[in-house]
């Protein structure tokens, strides 16, 4: 007997192409022994609920949970977690593509591995399905991760949607602490903190991008131009940006971490963790002082450009001003 595993999918106001398209593959899987958790939150698009109503009448694996009111998108998650009793879990987004064997794949790897998590690649597709960045582990340095390593505390291991946790961490991931900013990286820490975690170097999804995103992986000059349009181009404007990003990309991962940590060497890394965003925040023109704190932080495997950038950003703001922000 296959064991069973539960997919998670949280959807809201997506398009309905969008949505057939990442169910149907779903349920095309090679891999069938599925329970298929699906927790609409509250969209107000009508058309959303008849699709999903549809689905459910056809395969008796998904199971269907409309919200009465707006959760976010943590919430949302964490309702479909605490419905999840199966071995194994996947999280899915509501306007990917998976490849069909994406499931078989992410639980040979997790068995053979013995460890709790795996995370594999993925292709980025725009919103007509045409491809846009064939390795998704090279555009964004997403960090590799074997077994455990500092990386999958201060980083998120793997998005979401490219994961693959046991039963042992979504047990310790609920219910959520009011410090949780992200599902996909508190799993990550937790698994690295259990067997560990592993990835997969191949593609075994598309993942879509489009201006409605909740996470997308837009690239540093997206970001930029998205916060330069809403918020001007002045020197303060950017400082604006920086803080932003430290707080809600780094510091607040940080913080959760710290929250569900139970080993005192990660408690300790994540407080001089803390104490190196502090600094970080405090910078207004450059800092070079505490550039040594940043690769016992944040360097490690594939890290690539974004190391450059990060250091820029961290800690010669005027110049990542000059270059990233007018220039």
């Amino acid at each position: 007997m296959e064991d069973l595993v539960d997919v998670l999918v949280a959807t809201y106001n997506t398009d309905e192409v969008y949505l057939k398209k990442q169910i149907q593959s779903i349920l095309k899987q090679t891999y069938q022994n599925l329970h298929i958790y699906i927790s609409d939150d509250c969209s107000t698009k009508p058309e959303i609920k008849e699709i999903l109503k549809e689905f459910e009448k056809k395969d008796e694996r998904i199971k269907l949970f409309f919200q009465p009111q707006n959760l976010g998108y943590n919430k949302n998650f964490e309702f479909l977690i605490k419905q999840s009793t199966a071995e194994y879990i996947v999280f899915s987004d509501h306007d990917d593509i998976w490849y069909l064997d994406k499931i078989e794949k992410s639980l040979q790897k997790l068995k053979k591995e013995n460890v709790d998590m795996v995370y594999c690649n993925c292709r980025q597709i725009n919103e007509k399905g045409i491809v846009i960045k064939e390795n998704y582990f090279k555009y964004k340095n997403v960090p590799l991760i074997n077994k455990t390593g500092k990386l999958a505390i201060s980083r998120c291991a793997g998005i979401g949607c490219s994961q693959m946790i046991t039963k042992e961490v979504k047990q310790k991931m609920i219910p959520f602490k009011k410090e949780v900013m992200a599902h996909d990286w508190l799993a990550g820490f937790i698994a690295n903190e259990g067997k560990g975690i592993s990835y997969i170097k191949e593609p075994l999804f598309d993942y879509r991008l489009h201006n409605t995103n909740v996470f997308g992986g837009r690239s540093l000059s997206q970001n930029l131009n998205r916060w330069k349009d809403k918020n001007g181009k002045t020197y303060k404007a950017f400082l604006e940006y920086r803080k932003d990003v430290i707080q809600r990309a780094y510091d607040s991962g940080i913080k959760m971490c710290l929250a569900y940590s139970t080993k005192k060497e990660n408690q300790d890394f994540c407080k001089r963790a803390e104490k190196y965003y502090q600094k970080l925040y405090d910078t207004k023109i450059i800092n070079l002082t505490k550039l040594k704190e940043y690769f016992k932080i944040l360097n490690g495997k594939n890290q690539g450009k974004k190391k450059i950038r990060e250091i820029v950003l961290f800690h010669l703001p005027i110049i990542a001003y000059l270059k990233f922000f007018i220039g």
